[in-house]
């Protein structure tokens, strides 16, 4: 037994050293930072408690604008993410789930194909598809006689958001996709078979067997959807630079032009606590919303 204990800790020793140096430490030494006027190029020049937050927050600086304004855009495009990536890789799922075993791998492969592209190719290939003027898209609708004028995918409002939505969807539904996969894969098929005998059809058996044997992978690939929705950064900084205007300009990009051109590292910080805040009452709340409750 103390043998035993002995090489569980020896294994956990270097996740442990990991987690606190490259996330406890940062963490704890960005709260430092956000109590006190801090700057990249003169240092730490003075505790100032809440001031910091009380600037985000409560006043009327440019600082509470930007932190409304990235916060308003971040949860927007977490809105329109969201419930494509977890629904639409639920529906991807299922399909495979049902096609003959020797097609499983192929489509597999091509939807999990796109997670491994990175995202300056992803903004590249959209960038392509989806220009105003000479795009592939918009050329080909032109062509077929569909669209008489190009539509300003990239440079004009709502159709903005609509191309960062499908390039972010296209570039991570397949992870989302191979969890729920295999989550299926768990599922007992003598369930099916039973459930088919005494006649019923999928929507029941999706709500009877399927989503209560996958609860817990559904509330996973959920929370870590909006994760990942809320440090968005890549898509808008290359496809539109957070344009048109600043209206798909992310916290993130905010905190980064915070701390890098306005040379603001203790407001930057205190951005960031905030917003990881933010994060964690929306989990909790998604967790307890779920905890006792049918998903359907």
């Amino acid at each position: 037994m103390k043998k035993s204990k002995k090489t569980a800790i020896i294994f956990i020793l270097p996740f442990l050293g990991f987690f606190i140096l490259f996330w406890l430490i940062p963490f704890g030494y960005g709260i430092y930072m956000s109590l006190h006027k801090y700057s990249l190029i003169a240092g730490n020049q003075g505790f100032i408690a809440l001031e910091n937050y009380i600037k985000i927050l409560f006043s009327d600086s440019m600082y509470n604008k930007a932190f409304i304004l990235g916060l308003k855009n971040t949860l927007i495009f977490v809105g329109y993410t969201t419930p494509l990536l977890v629904f639409l890789s639920l529906a991807l799922a299922l399909l495979i789930d049902r096609l003959p075993e020797r097609c499983k791998g192929i489509f597999r492969t091509i939807y999990f194909t796109s997670y491994s592209v990175s995202v300056t190719a992803v903004s590249a290939i959209f960038i392509w598809l989806m220009k105003g003027n000479g795009g592939y898209f918009n050329s080909l609708l032109m062509e077929l006689n569909i669209l008489k004028e190009p539509i300003p995918w990239l440079e004009l409002q709502p159709y903005v958001w609509f191309t960062l939505t499908i390039a972010t969807v296209w570039w991570t539904i397949g992870y989302n996709m191979m969890l729920f996969i295999n989550a299926l894969n768990e599922v007992d098929y003598s369930l099916y078979e039973a459930s088919a005998i005494d006649g019923a059809g999928f929507w029941s058996q999706f709500r009877y067997i399927i989503m209560p044997n996958i609860r817990n992978v559904f509330f996973f690939v959920l929370m870590t959807t909006i994760i990942a929705s809320f440090n968005v950064y890549g898509q808008p900084r290359l496809m539109t630079s957070g344009g048109p205007g600043q209206s798909t300009k992310p916290l993130i990009m905010f905190i980064n032009s915070t701390i890098m051109e306005q040379n603001n590292l203790g407001i930057g910080s205190a951005m960031t606590i905030l917003m990881g805040i933010i994060i964690i009452l929306i989990s909790i709340g998604q967790y307890y919303m779920t905890k006792e409750k049918e998903i359907l």
